[in-house]
């Protein structure tokens, strides 16, 4: 089993994403430090990959400018090697199941096992496809996180039974990005989780401000998000780390309050 469960052992989570290399992974490791010592109970870090079926446009420019800025996913493991030598909050990757592909999945996972990387997310990897991934990510013991989305319906039972590390609750359809108001009757997909794991369950997906992530950690273990944090970062660029830092603070405490 790896690291994941611990960023839910302390109450509700908060877990910020972060794109590696925007606008470089100077910056990059600066912002986690930040967002690690402001109360991150886990972090995300995101693989640039370029085709982001599943961002919306704040992301999707943030992967083209760690892209076109030279980061590859093997600078990302050298920098990910390099952070862990002083960050010990839990982290996961976030990508797309083409970049695993085409580094070699057993080189992947065996990478995020020697750099202390305890799971992945793969957003456009369909529920019945996940074998293609799943034996090997069990043999390095990186948890292969499962996404429910509002259309799971019938398939939330099944997807929560073989859930591993946290499951990623998705509040609303569509790709990710902040939005004024969640309308998603996350509390019954919650409780239908709840009724099939232990697994605890984050709800991401357009989250920007501290009253939506305390609800959402209200209804569920704790809240994700990321174009709220990638917006600061665009904004302030090798600059952002203390802003970042100051809103992963507010977010923490409102979802401590959950």
């Amino acid at each position: 089993m790896s690291d994941i469960r611990t960023a839910f052992e302390n109450g509700k989570a908060f877990i910020p994403f972060i794109t590696c290399g925007d606008p470089d992974l100077e910056t990059t490791a600066k912002v986690v430090r930040a967002a690690a010592e402001n109360g991150a109970d886990l972090i995300e870090l995101g693989i640039p990959f370029s085709d982001p079926t599943a961002e919306g446009p704040v992301i999707q420019a943030a992967n083209i400018r760690a892209l076109s800025g030279g980061v590859t996913t093997d600078k990302i493991f050298e920098f990910v090697k390099e952070l862990r030598k002083d960050v010990k909050v839990p982290f996961v990757f976030m990508t797309y199941a083409n970049v695993v592909f085409s580094y070699g999945s057993e080189r992947f996972m065996a990478r995020c096992c020697e750099t202390g990387v305890g799971g992945i997310i793969l957003p456009d990897l369909p529920f019945e496809e996940k074998e293609e991934f799943l034996g090997v990510a069990k043999q390095y013991g990186i948890d292969l996180i499962s996404l429910i989305a509002p259309t799971s319906a019938d398939r939330i039972s099944m997807i929560a039974k073989e859930a591993d590390g946290f499951i990623y609750v998705v509040s609303s359809l569509g790709v990710t990005g902040t939005r004024s108001e969640i309308t998603t009757n996350i509390g019954d997909i919650v409780k239908v989780i709840r009724e099939n794991t232990s697994v605890p369950c984050a709800v991401g997906f357009g989250i920007s401000n501290p009253e939506q992530a305390k609800h959402m950690a209200e209804l569920s273990d704790g809240a994700i998000v990321g174009s709220a944090i990638i917006k600061i970062i665009e904004k302030y660029g090798k600059d952002a780390a203390p802003y970042v830092g100051e809103f992963v603070k507010s977010m923490k405490d409102a979802v401590a309050k959950a």
